[in-house]
C-alpha cells in the first residue's frame, strides 16, 4: 500500500480511511505530525503509519487520545472500529438492570448532561449466550436507555474530561504557574493524594478523567517551566501516568492499563530516578500477572528486583509479583520461595523511598493467598485470605472488595459453597460501590466455579444477584 491518495475512492478500506480522516484533521487545526505526536504522546513514527495506512492503532486508548486531540467528536473511533482492530469481545448487548443502585443511577445521570460525546463506547461486563462473562465495549447511550449495577453506570463518566469536573476540588486547574497558592507541583500533589483516596474508596472510574486531564495540564506547564520546576512536574506527570494505568487496570480495561504504563515507563527514564523506573517496572509485572500472562510475569518481575536497589522495599514489591508468576506456571516451589519477604518488611521499614510504602503483612498475605489459590490449595487459601482482610486498614474498601471476591473462589474449590456464596455477595456489593473490573472478573470466576451447587439456596441467591448486575448479549 503506498502514500494515501488526497481524495477517497469509492474502494477506500477503513483502515485508508482512518489514515485519511486523521490527516484531514490535523491539517484542518494547523498541526504538524511531530506537533501531533507531543499532544498525543505518541511516537512521530507511529502516527506516520496510522496516516498513511501503513497499520492501525492496536489499543483503543490510543485512538480516544487522538480523537479528543483532534476534537473528532467520536468520529476517529468509530472508524477505527470498522477495521476491526479492537480484539476486545464485542457483541449485541441488550441491559438487564435488576439490582440498580441509586447513586449509580444518579451518576449516571450527571454523566448524560456533561459527556461531549453520546456515542464513547466503555467497557462493562456481559453475559454472553453461553454462561460466560467478558468485558464488552456498549454504547454509553444504549446504557444510559437501560441502567446497570456493579458501578457500570459510575464509569460513563470516566472517558470524559468534563466528567472531573464532578468531583470537589478537583476542577481543571489554570494552566499559569502564577494561578497557584503554592506551586504548582503542590498543587498536583495534593490532587494525586485526593484521587488515589477516592479511588480506593469509590472505584476508579471517577479518577480517571481527573487523573488524565492533570496529566494535560502538567504538560502544558512544563512548555514554560525551567530547571528543577521543569523536572519536577515531569516527574509527577510520570506518577500520574502510572496512576491512570492503575485506575484503568481496576477498571478491567487492560489495554488502556498498558498504554499508559508504557509511558510511565517512558518518562521514568527522562526523570532519571532509579527507584520510580524500578517501580514502573514491577507494575509492569504486577500488570501481566493481572492478564495471567505466563510468558512475561516471572520475566518482568525479574527484572524490576535488578533494576531495585539491593535489598530495599522495591525489591521486595517485586518478589512479590514473581512469587504469584511462578504460581501462575504452576511452580509451587518457586512461588513459596519468592514470597517469603517477611524477613525484608522489617528491613525496609526505614526505606525512605515513596513507592510501595503499602508493602506490608496483609499485603504480602493476600498476595500468597492469591498464589495458592492458583495452585490449587484452596482451603489454604481462602484461611490466608481471611486473616489478610480482617487486618486490612480503614479505607481499603475496594481492595477488601478483591480480596473478599478471590477468597470467595477460594472457598468455592475448598468445596464450601454456602461460604462462598456469602463472601461473594459481600464483595458484590463493593462492585456496586466501585465500579471495579478485579472484582467483577473474580466474582465470573466465582460464578462459574459455584455451577455444581447452582440449586442450593444461598449459591442460587448470589448467581441471581450477580446475574442481574450483568448485561446480557441479545
Amino acid at each position: 500500500m503506498g502514500q494515501k491518495p488526497n481524495v477517497l475512492t469509492p474502494e477506500a478500506s477503513p483502515l485508508d480511511r482512518f489514515g485519511y480522516t486523521v490527516r484531514d484533521l490535523r491539517e484542518r487545526r494547523g498541526l504538524s505530525l511531530r506537533g501531533l505526536a507531543e499532544a498525543t504522546f505518541c511516537s512521530y513514527s507511529k502516527l506516520w503509519k496510522w496516516e498513511n495506512a501503513k497499520r492501525a492503532p492496536k489499543y483503543r486508548s490510543e485512538v480516544e487520545e487522538l480523537d479528543r486531540v483532534l476534537n473528532a467528536q467520536g468520529l476517529l473511533i468509530e472508524l477505527w472500529e470498522r477495521i476491526g482492530a479492537d480484539d476486545s469481545p464485542r457483541g449485541h448487548v441488550s441491559v438487564s438492570g435488576l439490582h440498580v443502585s441509586e447513586s449509580s443511577v444518579n451518576l449516571a445521570m450527571a454523566a448524560s448532561q456533561q459527556a461531549t460525546s453520546d456515542d464513547e463506547g466503555i467497557l462493562v461486563p456481559a453475559r454472553l449466550r453461553d454462561g460466560s462473562v467478558v468485558f464488552v465495549a456498549l454504547d454509553r447511550r444504549a446504557m444510559l436507555r437501560g441502567g446497570m449495577g456493579l458501578g457500570a453506570a459510575a464509569a460513563l463518566g470516566g472517558g470524559t474530561p468534563a466528567a472531573a469536573s464532578s468531583l470537589p476540588g478537583l476542577t481543571r486547574p489554570a494552566r499559569s504557574a502564577s494561578a497557584y497558592s503554592g506551586t504548582p507541583v503542590e498543587h498536583f500533589q495534593r490532587a494525586r493524594r485526593l484521587l488515589i483516596d477516592s479511588d480506593n474508596l469509590l472505584g476508579p472510574s471517577r479518577a480517571i478523567a481527573a487523573a488524565r486531564q492533570h496529566i494535560e495540564d502538567i504538560k502544558a506547564l512544563r512548555q514554560d517551566a525551567k530547571g528543577t520546576d521543569r523536572h519536577a512536574l515531569m516527574e509527577l506527570q510520570t506518577q500520574y501516568a502510572e496512576f491512570a494505568s492503575w485506575l484503568y487496570q481496576d477498571l478491567g480495561d487492560f489495554n488502556s492499563a498498558q498504554f499508559w504504563l508504557d509511558r510511565a515507563f517512558q518518562w521514568s527514564h527522562t526523570v532519571g530516578d532509579g527507584d520510580l523506573t524500578s517501580y514502573v517496572m514491577a507494575r509492569k509485572a504486577q500488570l501481566a500477572g493481572e492478564m495471567r500472562d505466563v510468558v512475561d510475569v516471572v520475566d518482568l518481575a525479574e527484572a524490576a528486583q535488578r533494576m531495585a536497589r539491593p535489598r530495599s522495599r522495591l525489591a521486595a514489591v517485586a518478589r512479590t509479583y514473581e512469587s504469584y508468576g511462578h504460581a501462575l506456571r504452576g511452580e509451587s516451589t518457586d512461588s513459596e520461595r519468592a514470597i517469603d519477604v517477611r524477613n525484608a518488611l522489617d528491613r525496609v521499614s526505614g526505606d525512605t523511598t515513596p513507592w510501595g510504602v503499602w508493602l506490608n503483612e496483609q499485603y504480602v498475605q493476600a498476595h500468597r493467598a492469591q498464589s495458592l489459590e492458583v495452585l490449587g490449595k484452596h482451603a489454604e487459601a481462602a484461611e490466608v485470605f481471611t486473616s489478610a482482610i480482617k487486618a486490612l486498614p480503614d479505607g481499603y474498601h475496594r481492595d477488601r472488595g478483591v480480596y473478599m471476591a478471590r477468597a470467595a473462589v477460594a472457598h468455592a474449590g475448598a468445596g464450601a459453597p454456602d461460604q462462598a456464596a456469602a463472601v461473594g455477595l459481600q464483595a458484590l456489593t463493593v462492585a456496586n460501590d466501585t465500579g471495579s473490573g478485579r472484582i467483577v472478573r473474580e466474582l465470573a470466576r466465582l460464578d462459574k466455579a459455584l455451577v455444581p451447587w447452582q440449586r442450593q439456596p444461598e449459591v442460587a441467591e448470589f448467581r441471581a444477584h450477580f446475574d442481574g448486575t450483568l448485561a446480557h448479549e441479545s
